[in-house]
């Protein structure tokens, strides 16, 4: 009995959470506008409670999927008795109703998170910031509940069985990817909440940065590693071998990333300087407005690709009301306190401060060309004026310059100072690392391709470019120092992080160029006994056969590979798939990775006279751009371990409520910062 009213169970769990995501809402926020400790004091149980009730919600659609429960719509429609249970686990996020669950789940995860690791903060701060993403999360299940309830149940006479999970979700990519992609964009509430909060309260000083900013480095680098995990999953199961479309849900999930890369940077000169104030608050705005716009983008019906879920232009109009309420009030509210609470900082044009105002702005064009890209296909066909494609044309052709403008600057930034430096000395200081990229960017191509290649060189100088200045910049703080060692230890984590995340990009850049300009890629045709040769490696089909899986039939190809006349060097097995439920093929990909190339290998179709058409490409560095990507989302968390960010914050905090706004303080953190 009890396990038949599971659904009922969640149904209720996830009202209960929408009640106390309205009192964290309501209760705190008017207690830090009149003064309450008592009415502050809701907003940490309520966190908690949320986050209990919709953990409860959660378990209970996921055991409906494990117990093949098809009388709920939702299982019945994305699972099947056939399927294995981690994909019935993971098939729980695998659709529109159980995503937007999931979304909820970890709002109210990261809720909990500052309510319990942000007890330094001022009561009123606190209570502010609990209440704003409170009214998040009660806007988000009400629309669970309204038009995306998971429970809804098929009665009277459910189906015998389910429609199965869509095959291309049938994979480990499922299981990670969407997870950290949410937890980025979900993230970004955090920044968003403290930025309000600090606007209501009236104090938009270096110490709300210094609490905001490790929550911003943690989200941006999940949505980093989502982003990665997703492009690893087109590689690898779509049978294309590409690892960017420019797909208007890639870019749904690329824009909160660029403007959430921008605003990092930005949090830094706002704590060490006092500066961009109101331009960081703006940008924590612009960044949560984009993970909610790439939340309408998949949900509302208004694409069409592998990665969206839902097609009901009611939910759409519901996610788009959020998403003007969200924006509208927000820059509301900024406009009416960011002049009454901001002031200018001066600073040389020629300085650290200046580079990264660049760079923002470069970052903040860059956001702008792809959001047009991606949403003016969308208005036009919406107001009926015709149907266009913007693709890889238009977004290379901008993207590609806009990407090496912000690699020259970003070569400037580890070697200058804040608020001034003479021009000679930073000349000085970059001219060997400036020679050093160009000497490598331009003989790299004649050595590893054979000729030289303008877009090879452009690229490698770019990425060196990058790196270059920041070794520099440690011998340079190796020789002050006197003693190598004692030098790096004495290097903040946050430091650590910056030269982590550079060479991550320089990396990723990298690995972009090379396989761009240098993959290999052959359309043949293979019956059992016959060879081709793709880029130096021998091919040979060597068997044919058919195998069972637990929910489809398989044709499966045996390929021989060898190199150079050597021995067989290894066996690689593609895979034709058909899914039983659906009845959908489905190309299993064959690979041979390595640090230095990657031998792809899909089965096309079953040809007349029995041979197999086959893809086989070679994919140098491929493997770079995701081993960036990494190296970024660590630099983010490494930066979040400095001691900074735990210590002192109630004095600072306390003493800064006092003083209101304090740049001289700021200043005297950014110094102390680059004396370190």
């Amino acid at each position: 009995m009890l396990i038949e009213m599971i659904p009922e169970l969640g149904h209720f769990a996830l009202v209960l959470a929408l009640l106390m995501a309205v009192v964290q809402a309501i209760v705190p926020l008017a207690g830090s506008a009149t003064r309450r400790p008592l009415w502050m004091a809701f907003a940490q149980p309520m966190a908690a409670g949320q986050l209990l009730f919709l953990l409860v919600a959660y378990v209970c659609l996921t055991a409906s999927y494990l117990l093949d429960d098809f009388s709920v719509a939702n299982v019945a429609n994305n699972s099947n008795s056939m399927l294995p249970w981690y994909y019935k686990a993971s098939a729980v996020w695998g659709n529109h109703e159980g995503s937007v669950l999931l979304w909820s789940l970890l709002l109210g995860a990261w809720g909990f998170a500052v309510s319990l690791f942000s007890r330094d903060l001022p009561r009123d701060m606190l209570a502010r910031v609990l209440g704003v993403m409170g009214l998040v999360s009660a806007g988000f299940l009400t629309f669970v509940l309204m038009t995306s309830n998971p429970f809804t149940r098929v009665l009277p006479v459910p189906p015998q069985d389910g429609a199965d999970l869509n095959p291309l979700l049938q994979d480990v990519g499922l299981i990670i990817h969407p997870p950290m992609l949410y937890m980025g964009y979900v993230g970004f509430s955090v920044v968003f909440a403290f930025a309000i909060a600090a606007l209501l309260g009236g104090r938009l000083d270096a110490a709300w940065t210094r609490w905001a900013r490790p929550w911003t480095n943690i989200a941006w680098a999940f949505l980093t590693v989502g982003i990665a995990l997703g492009s690893w999953w087109a590689y690898y199961e779509l049978g294309w071998g590409g690892w960017w479309f420019w797909d208007p849900v890639e870019n749904a999930s690329l824009l909160p990333w660029l403007a959430g890369t921008a605003l990092i940077h930005s949090l830094a000169v706002t704590e060490k300087r006092g500066s961009f104030k109101s331009w960081t608050v703006l940008l924590a705005i612009t960044t949560f407005s984009l993970s909610l716009l790439g939340t309408f983008l998949v949900r509302s019906g208004v694409l069409t690709s592998v990665h969206a879920f839902a097609n009901d232009p009611s939910r759409g109009m519901f996610i788009l009301a959020l998403l003007g309420i969200t924006v509208g009030v927000s820059l509301a509210v900024f406009a009416l306190r960011a002049p009454r609470v901001s002031h200018a900082v001066r600073f040389s044009w020629l300085s650290r401060d200046a580079l990264l105002l660049i760079n923002n702005i470069l970052l903040v064009i860059m956001t702008v060309t792809v959001l047009l890209g991606t949403l003016y296909p969308l208005v036009l066909d919406a107001l009926n004026l015709g149907k266009i494609s913007v693709g890889p044309p238009y977004f290379n052709t901008l993207f590609v310059p806009l990407t090496v403008i912000l690699c020259v600057f970003m070569g400037l930034g580890p070697l200058s100072r804040w608020k001034a430096m003479p021009g000679r000395e930073l000349a000085r200081r970059l001219a060997v690392s400036g020679l050093g990229a160009l000497a490598i960017g331009i003989v790299a191509p004649l050595i590893y391709g054979g000729e030289w290649n303008l877009w090879v060189s452009l690229g490698l100088v770019s990425a060196l470019w990058v790196v270059l200045p920041l070794v520099r910049d440690l011998i340079d703080r190796m020789r002050r120092q006197g003693a190598p060692l004692a030098a790096l230890k004495r290097l903040s984590p946050a430091y650590w992080g910056m030269v982590l995340g550079h060479l991550g990009l320089a990396v990723t850049i990298i690995g972009v160029t090379v396989v761009s300009n240098y993959n290999v890629e052959r359309n043949v045709r293979l019956d059992v006994g016959e060879s081709v040769s793709v880029a130096g490696y021998d091919f040979t089909m060597t068997e044919l056969g058919q195998q069972r899986g637990p929910n489809y039939l398989a044709d499966t190809a045996t390929i021989a590979v060898s190199r150079g006349g050597e021995s067989h060097l290894f066996t690689m097995h593609p895979e034709k798939r058909v899914y039983i439920a659906r009845g959908m093929p489905m190309t299993q990909v064959a690979l041979r990775p390595g640090l230095l190339r990657d031998l792809y290998v899909a089965m096309g179709e079953e040809l007349d006279d029995g041979s197999w058409a086959l893809r086989i490409q070679f994919k140098p560095f491929v493997r770079w751009l995701w081993l960036g990507a990494l190296l970024m989302a660590a630099g983010g968390l490494v930066a979040v371990i400095d001691r900074r960010y735990r210590r002192r914050v109630k004095a600072r905090s306390a003493r800064s409520g006092r003083e209101g706004t304090a740049p001289d303080g700021a200043s005297r953190a950014g110094a102390e910062e680059a004396r370190a």
